[in-house]
């Protein structure tokens, strides 16, 4: 499931903006919560890591490469994501160990400007 919309802005191996509307007709919502629908933080989370993932592969060096979720570190919800909310997600590069393809990156998910979501992903690039 792809959940950036578009890049709005990058600098190569530093930082990047993203976009991502949440289509109030997604079929979470249905369960999650009937009469109070929410976007899930797994979600929120995957956000950050597939900003994350376009990031690091603008890398020369890791190109051809898969990246794989290692996990998340820091994480902190602050803010409801409702459906047809519009988030603006940035990361930049945190820590890199090259020598074993693991990139770590700080992210942040604003919610119409507020901000709903901040924590670190880590990707292992095979």
């Amino acid at each position: 499931m792809l959940l950036v919309d578009e890049v709005t802005e990058m600098e190569p191996e530093k930082e990047i903006r993203t976009r991502f509307h949440v289509d109030p007709g997604r079929e979470i919502f249905q369960g999650h919560f009937p009469g109070d629908p929410v976007l899930p933080g797994v979600y929120t989370v995957e956000i950050m890591a597939q900003t994350a993932d376009i990031l690091i592969l603008s890398c020369q060096r890791y190109a051809g490469k898969v990246p794989l979720f290692v996990g998340t570190d820091k994480v902190r919800f602050l803010h409801k994501i409702m459906p047809g909310d519009t988030l603006e997600v940035y990361a930049r590069f945190a820590e890199e160990k090259r020598e074993k393809a693991i990139v770590t990156c700080s992210a942040e998910v604003r919610c119409n400007g507020v901000l709903a979501c901040t924590g670190d992903v880590t990707l292992a690039m095979r």
